[in-house]
């Protein structure tokens, strides 16, 4: 009993000792993600977002560009008229993107490259608006020459100012990445070592447990183990004859019961043969009950290995033997499969140093001719069988068509 309460306090204190170490852990891992996830945000919300504002203002500069070329080359009015609108939707775009990406705060650095944009885009909307001019006064040669001349290298000037800008803002992304890195080594190197304390202790207290309960749970085990082989027996005590091995009355009739059910619904058949092995009193009582056993369990052998798949043999009792053959076509298979047992059946066979000639009466029955349920086919392969035995039908089952 002390033993059992020190263990218990040891247990104990190691608990809690393992709980702090896991909340410890579970706080410096908040602590830290949370400083991690500031500086993912950072990247994310803010270069990302102006990376995407310069790359949108880079595709409605060259939007507002092409749509004068496509000006300078159409003859179409109305089709001029609609590469206008889209040259206005692209300056749109270009000064919106603008505007946004001052809203959002500019370092110096970006401040500088950003008034340089800003007085490119005066230079290329003012050359933009004389190409228009041009491109009114039906003067389309001159407004094409200036477009080449003056307007794309100065468009050119100004695409690269926002790739350097672009490229500014991818710097910033990787060392904003490079310190989230950091962050996140140190936070792994300490979270690894409280971890492995943590998983150390765990470990010690499994072992101690464990070690004190192997005892208990190998005595359930072999309870358990025991108490299975146990109701397994049980089962097969209740299905089997315990001699053969074979199916018993109960489990015969549970599956005699099924096929009559099944030849019922499908119009089928299904045949019994009902053994009965001759003279085996008066083997018991000449050779012993050892030699009747030893009789009794080479016929289940015999006629086990002389049926087919679907058919079932069971023991009923004594030297009672009962067949179930299903799908049967009719009469004729029952008694052909009666001629081929009595010739399994049929010799002498040593047992124990004693020649025993086995022989024995068949009968046979088939639903729905002899009857309509289990035990009315039974009693008609009963009668049968004792017709048999007593010389009244000893010559029809070996009437057979094929003889």
């Amino acid at each position: 009993m002390p033993q059992q309460r020190a263990f218990s306090l040891t247990t104990g204190t190691a608990f809690v000792v393992l709980i702090a170490l896991i909340c410890g852990l579970v706080l410096n891992g908040l602590l830290q993600l949370q400083a991690l996830g500031s500086q993912i945000r950072t990247v994310v919300e803010l270069h990302n977002r102006k990376i995407d504002l310069i790359t949108q203002t880079q595709v409605a500069a060259h939007l507002r560009t092409a749509s004068l070329f496509r000006m300078a080359l159409a003859n179409d009015p109305f089709e001029r008229d609609a590469y206008f609108h889209e040259f206005n939707r692209g300056g749109f775009l270009v000064g919106s993107g603008r505007n946004l990406l001052r809203q959002m705060g500019l370092s110096a650095a970006e401040q500088r490259s950003f008034d340089t944009q800003t007085r490119l885009v005066n230079d290329i909307e003012a050359i933009q608006a004389q190409v228009i001019d041009l491109l009114n006064a039906e003067r389309s040669a001159d407004a094409h020459r200036l477009l080449v001349q003056e307007a794309i290298p100065i468009q050119e000037a100004f695409n690269q100012q926002l790739a350097d800008m672009r490229n500014l803002y991818l710097q910033d992304n990787l060392s904003a990445q490079q310190l989230a890195q950091k962050t996140y080594q140190n936070t792994f190197l300490f979270t690894l070592v409280f971890g492995i304390s943590a998983i150390a202790l765990a470990l010690l207290i499994a072992w101690r447990t464990l070690r004190a309960a192997s005892l208990r749970s190998r005595l359930i085990r072999e309870q358990m183990a025991e108490l299975e082989h146990s109701r397994a027996a049980l089962r097969e005590e209740a299905t089997h004859d315990p001699l053969t091995g074979l199916a018993n009355r109960r489990l015969f009739y549970d599956r005699l019961h099924q096929a009559v059910r099944h030849a019922h619904r499908y119009g089928g058949k299904v045949g019994i043969l009902y053994v009965d092995l001759d003279r085996f009193k008066d083997i018991n009582d000449r050779l012993g009950h050892h030699v009747g056993d030893a009789v009794l369990t080479e016929v289940a052998k015999r006629l086990t290995v002389n049926i087919r798949d679907s058919d079932s043999v069971a023991r009923l009792g004594g030297d009672e033997f009962v067949m179930l053959l299903e799908g049967v076509q009719g009469r004729q298979d029952c008694l052909a499969a009666a001629h081929k047992i009595e010739q399994a059946l049929n010799g002498e066979t040593s047992f124990y140093g004693f020649d025993v000639e086995i022989t024995a009466s068949i009968g046979q029955a088939l639903y729905p001719d002899d009857g309509t349920d289990e035990d009315a086919l039974v009693r008609a392969a009963d009668a049968a069988m004792y017709r048999v035995k007593s010389g009244c039908d000893s010559a029809q089952q070996h009437r057979l068509p094929f003889q």
